[in-house]
């Protein structure tokens, strides 16, 4: 049952990383009103029968249950979550994030402020980032989420905005373009979207040095919001445009510069690869000179300023052959489709001793 018309539920998708337990701790500890109800949608493959490994405090352990997410990524695991509650709103955050003190108070000010169109809230994200060096490029990029709007790092949603609007679209296999989705689908269907004052702390992840690469498959989804939104999307998501011009531009240097050759034209050829060097050093500077300048740095900045440009393409073609017959999403033909509340996989995760 929900407790007035600012009752809230959490929900948190989850891989399991061990930062799930730090989200937990700070939402226990925090003052204010505690959520009805919290939601972890454990989106490991159902092949992975283990429980998840964390720790759960005190606080949370009557009301928090653990739902299957399947492992087909963060917007199917939030739909999970959310439509498994009933309390008139619905808080999200990532597993990587950390409440802050105050945390449930200021998200209940929040929704009491709330103006009775108004269908989502979002937090404010502080990403900490090193004292005494410059900070990396993985660094840098995520301290792009405290500028970036309606993530759903810490995002609140009204439950009539969701249900009018189908919730988040599944088709974002990644955490990434699913929040601004949604948001712009929320803001066409009549409903405001505004900043609340919560903080939640984002830690920047420890990643290895591929990791900019495996980004390149966002991509595909710039494709997906480019056929649900149209080509201003952009603008009214405030979302960051990136290099993808650049890129296209320097693989086809690369491109031509070896069909040049192949074709036995070697001046063609080089001054094609002139073009194609040129456009990486400048792409790779761009990346090195903000950051620490160390030789671990410089090394990946190098070897992936290569290899992204064609990576970025790779995807975009990958994309505009998968979502080639998307819609956009307000289309006469567009239909919710209910989804029935899954069955709990298992009803708490595991529960350590607490240390004395």
């Amino acid at each position: 049952m929900s407790g007035g018309p600012t009752a809230y539920a959490v929900v948190v998708p989850t891989l399991g990383r061990p930062s799930l337990t730090a989200c937990l701790r700070a939402l226990a500890d925090g003052q204010g009103p505690p959520p009805e109800q919290v939601v972890l949608v454990d989106d490991r493959p159902l092949t992975d029968c283990e429980p998840l490994a964390v720790e759960v405090p005190p606080a949370l352990r009557d009301r928090l249950t653990v739902l299957p997410g399947g492992g087909n990524g963060p917007a199917a695991a939030r739909n999970t979550g959310w439509r498994s509650v009933s309390q008139p709103w619905v808080a999200f955050l990532d597993d990587d994030t950390v409440p802050g003190p105050t945390w449930p108070r200021d998200l209940a000010a929040d929704l009491a402020a709330a103006h009775p169109t108004t269908g989502g809230v979002q937090g404010r994200i502080e990403v900490p980032l090193p004292v005494g060096r410059r900070p990396t490029d993985w660094e840098r990029g995520t301290a792009g989420l405290a500028r970036s709007r309606w993530i759903t790092a810490d995002m609140a949603y009204r439950r009539a905005a969701l249900e009018e609007v189908g919730g988040f679209d599944e088709r974002f296999r990644r955490a990434f373009r699913e929040d601004a989705d949604l948001a712009l689908r929320v803001l066409d269907a009549g409903w405001r979207l505004e900043p609340g004052n919560r903080r939640t702390t984002h830690p920047v992840r420890p990643a290895d040095r591929w990791v900019s690469l495996r980004q390149q498959a966002g991509n595909a989804d710039d494709v997906l919001m480019n056929r649900l939104h149209g080509p201003h999307w952009w603008e009214r998501a405030q979302a960051p445009r990136g290099r993808f011009p650049a890129h296209v531009a320097v693989t086809a240097a690369a491109v031509t510069a070896l069909a040049a050759a192949a074709a036995g034209r070697p001046r063609a050829a080089a001054a094609l690869a002139a073009v194609w060097l040129a456009g990486t050093a400048q792409f790779a500077a761009a990346r090195v000179l903000p950051g620490p300048r160390t030789r671990e740095e410089v090394v990946t900045m190098l070897l992936t300023s290569v290899l992204i440009p064609p990576a970025a393409c790779r995807h975009r073609l990958r994309g505009l052959l998968l979502h080639r017959a998307a819609p956009p999403w307000y289309a006469p033909d567009f239909v919710v489709t209910p989804v029935e509340p899954p069955v709990a996989r298992y009803v708490r995760p595991v529960e350590r001793e607490e240390s004395s």
